[in-house]
């Protein structure tokens, strides 16, 4: 009997441990970078260009500047000083604009929901004086229906707005980047890539002109990496610093414009 009574304690014990085992008792792992899988570094929670809101100001001015987004925005794989939010303060700085340091609310891996999700949980401290808007490409690569980006990307973008006071001249919607022509993509249908993409971003363009916001078109830079090795960075996925100064080349001249009055 004594036996039987210890068998009856330990097998089910056994099979608790073994259901603990299972995949579904141990979370959702499920890949949420924009084009890669559960060994990329950019995966990793611990990842340095992946924490919100981190200490860029290195100088307190009087402007500030709110950058919404995805890893393009936070700078997956390149220092703090290349992200290309703070390379434009400083341009701007260089150009004699009183810039705060950029507040940056993005993510790694983020779609347009999960941008949403973060904005609705943080302490938004609105009006800022400029806003900008680079979202899609995690819609795009998990293979959401482009509809969802439709309406989703037209309130981001209608929050945007209200974010800067109600003033369109101080928002700025930035392409979503094609990451086909990056080494990490080279099994990948990269023709497929580039029309998706540009149908993203021609949906985008559309609402930026519905609500006269000012669209940067820099998808055509990005498409430049397929030659120039030197725009993508050491993870062989996202932009390198040298990218983002391109981008920045273009953005520059229309925020001193309306920056420096």
């Amino acid at each position: 009997m004594r036996l039987i009574y210890l068998l009856c304690l330990i097998f089910p014990l056994s099979c608790m441990e073994a259901d603990d085992a299972r995949p579904e008792n141990k979370g959702n792992t499920e890949d949420q970078t924009p084009v890669g899988d559960s060994s990329e570094p950019e995966n990793e929670e611990s990842s340095e260009n992946e924490e919100n809101n981190d200490d860029t100001t290195m100088i307190n001015g009087s402007i500030s500047f709110l950058a919404l987004g995805d890893s393009y925005t936070i700078g997956e794989s390149v220092e703090t000083a290349k992200r290309w939010p703070v390379q434009l303060v400083t341009r701007l700085r260089e150009g004699g604009v009183d810039m705060n340091g950029p507040e940056i609310i993005a993510r790694t891996g983020w779609t347009t929901a999960e941008l949403q999700n973060d904005i609705n949980n943080s302490e938004i401290k609105a009006p800022y004086d400029w806003v900008s808007l680079l979202i899609g490409v995690n819609n795009q690569y998990r293979g959401y229906s482009i509809s969802i980006y439709r309406t989703e990307f037209e309130s981001l973008l209608q929050q945007a707005i209200a974010f800067a006071g109600g003033d369109k001249s101080r928002v700025i919607v930035v392409s979503i980047p094609d990451y086909g022509v990056t080494p990490f993509a080279a099994n990948s249908d990269r023709a497929k890539i580039a029309r998706e993409i540009d149908d993203y971003n021609n949906m985008a363009r559309g609402f930026s002109d519905a609500y006269g916001v000012r669209f940067f078109n820099i998808t055509p830079i990005s498409r430049e990496a397929a030659t120039k090795p030197e725009y993508v960075a050491e993870d062989g996925l996202h932009p390198s610093g040298e990218m983002y100064a391109a981008w920045v080349e273009m953005i520059l001249p229309y925020a001193l414009e309306i920056l420096d009055e």
